[in-house]
C-alpha cells in the first residue's frame, strides 16, 4: 500500500486546512487509516483515525472532521479553528486489522505533509 498525503500549508491561527491521503490498496476498505502528527522535538502523536467509527485525540476533538471516501481511495482531514500548537508534519497511515490508537502498530506510511499556524 502506497499512501500519499498533500495538503499542508502556512495558516493564520484560527484559520483551516483540509489534507488529504490518497492510497494505492485494492481492498482500501478494510484497511484502518490514521492521520499522526509530529510536531519539532516531540515524539509523533495521534490525531485521528478511520476504522467503523472514527475516534480523535482529545486536543483536536471539535476542530478536526476526518472522513473517507472508500470508492476513491482517499482519507481526509479537514482541520478548522487551527492553532500554533497544531504546527507539525502531518502524516496518513494504514493498517489492515482494527483501529488502534498507537502509531507503531501501523504498517503503511504517507510522506508527511507540513502544517505552519502563525500566530
Amino acid at each position: 500500500v502506497q499512501l500519499q498525503a498533500s495538503g499542508g500549508g502556512l495558516v493564520q491561527a484560527g484559520g483551516s486546512l483540509r489534507l488529504s491521503c490518497a492510497a494505492s490498496a485494492l481492498d482500501f476498505s478494510i484497511y484502518t487509516m490514521g492521520w499522526f502528527r509530529q510536531a519539532p522535538g516531540k515524539e509523533r502523536e495521534f490525531v485521528a483515525l478511520l476504522a467503523w467509527n472514527t475516534y480523535y485525540a482529545d486536543s483536536v476533538k471539535g476542530r478536526f472532521t476526518a472522513s473517507r471516501d472508500n470508492a476513491k481511495n482517499t482519507v481526509t482531514l479537514q482541520m478548522n479553528s487551527l492553532k500554533p500548537e497544531d504546527t507539525a508534519v502531518y502524516y496518513c497511515a494504514a493498517r489492515n486489522r482494527g483501529p488502534i490508537y498507537s502509531d507503531s502498530s501501523y504498517t503503511y506510511w504517507g510522506q508527511g505533509t507540513q502544517v505552519t499556524v502563525s500566530s
